[in-house]
């Protein structure tokens, strides 16, 4: 009979495999042939959330030098992100890190910045860490959920090679630093104030979700010179009031935008009694619509419709000037059913 000890190294980390990371790192102390060989895994995933965070959980130091490591997940306030000067994750590729607490200011962005082929990224929660500093040039998706009651100060994002972004933030007074990303593809936005600052980051994305919370009751007040060149797809939440003034900035700089969709937030803030009109140029010159309703737009769809005067005149707005459109789908909010039009003028007559 072949004792488990004998077996070769290569066919005891595989073993080691089908093990919770716990268990596997446990294994360190059975003797010296496996003191070493859970570092062999390529993947490790660890949660942590017990009542309480005292006494915190360490993780070995060994692990922040792991060569083999591909993939590393820590969720749990209790486990303790201790990173020493000698770290070294060389073939790190995602790494998610989601409530945990750091040990100090530094261990986040030291982390990171020791990780050179790092490609997938989430950090949820920032912990007890003031500024989150994303310094990554082979990052391509990045994930940042930042609650209200963070004590992140902002973030810091230079990450040029990025193709997805995410970042959620309830904050009331934020501040951030982002580097242009020329290479993204897909971003998805969702802030409590200042969006037109991440915005100038984003506009080589080709898919834009935005979810703001507050919208300013004139144009001007966002962004001048930001053009999306690329951007063909469009997703924006409704809010509050104005949010008509952002989207039609939006399609103004959006000459190749083929998809738009607009959906009601589950919890809107309106006054019930307001009324909010949108401006409407009465003229024959083509210059005053988007260029994309005259060129491209082909798909425009508008779930949870409440038939405010915003809502209304914005949606006939749309059909008489969007030439190309080829798809369109309004759904009531209270019936969910749809709307129809005819000859490009708005009826708000329910198909039953």
């Amino acid at each position: 009979m072949v004792r488990i000890g004998d077996l070769s190294d290569e066919l005891l980390v595989k073993i080691l495999t089908f093990l919770p990371t716990k268990a596997a790192i446990s294994t360190s102390i059975l003797s010296k042939k496996w003191e070493f060989l859970w570092m062999w895994l390529p993947k490790l995933e660890y949660s942590d959330y017990r009542i309480k965070a005292e006494p915190h959980v360490s993780l070995p130091r060994s692990l922040y030098t792991c060569s083999s490591l591909t993939t590393l997940k820590l969720q749990g306030k209790s486990i303790l992100v201790d990173v020493p000067p000698t770290v070294c994750l060389p073939s790190l590729k995602t790494l998610e890190l989601q409530c945990v607490t750091y040990v100090n200011e530094d261990s986040l962005h030291l982390l990171i910045s020791k990780c050179p082929v790092l490609e997938d990224l989430v950090i949820k929660e920032g912990g007890n860490v003031r500024a989150i500093v994303v310094k990554a040039p082979s990052l391509q998706r990045l994930v940042l959920v930042i609650g209200e009651r963070c004590s992140s100060d902002g973030f810091v994002i230079v990450t040029p090679s990025l193709k997805y972004f995410k970042v959620e933030d309830k904050r009331d007074n934020p501040s951030c630093l982002i580097e242009p990303m020329p290479k993204l593809e897909e971003a998805d936005i969702d802030v409590l104030l200042d969006i037109e600052k991440i915005l100038k980051s984003v506009k080589s994305a080709k898919r834009l979700s935005l979810r703001p919370m507050f919208y300013s009751a004139e144009e001007s007040m966002y962004g001048a010179g930001i053009v999306f060149s690329q951007l063909e797809h469009l997703k924006i939440c409704i809010f509050s009031k104005n949010w008509s003034k952002m989207l039609l900035w939006l399609l103004r700089n959006s000459p190749k935008l083929r998809v738009l969709n607009l959906y009601v937030d589950r919890d809107p803030y309106f006054d019930p009694h307001e009324t909010v009109k949108l401006k409407k140029k009465r003229t024959n010159k083509r210059s005053s619509v988007p260029q994309c309703l005259l060129s491209s737009l082909g798909t425009f769809e508008f779930v949870g419709f409440m038939g405010r005067q915003e809502e209304r005149e914005f949606v006939s707005f749309v059909l008489e000037h969007a030439s190309c459109l080829k798809s369109t789908s309004i759904i009531d909010r209270s019936t969910q059913l749809g709307y129809t039009y005819r000859d490009r003028t708005f009826n708000p007559g329910r198909i039953a």
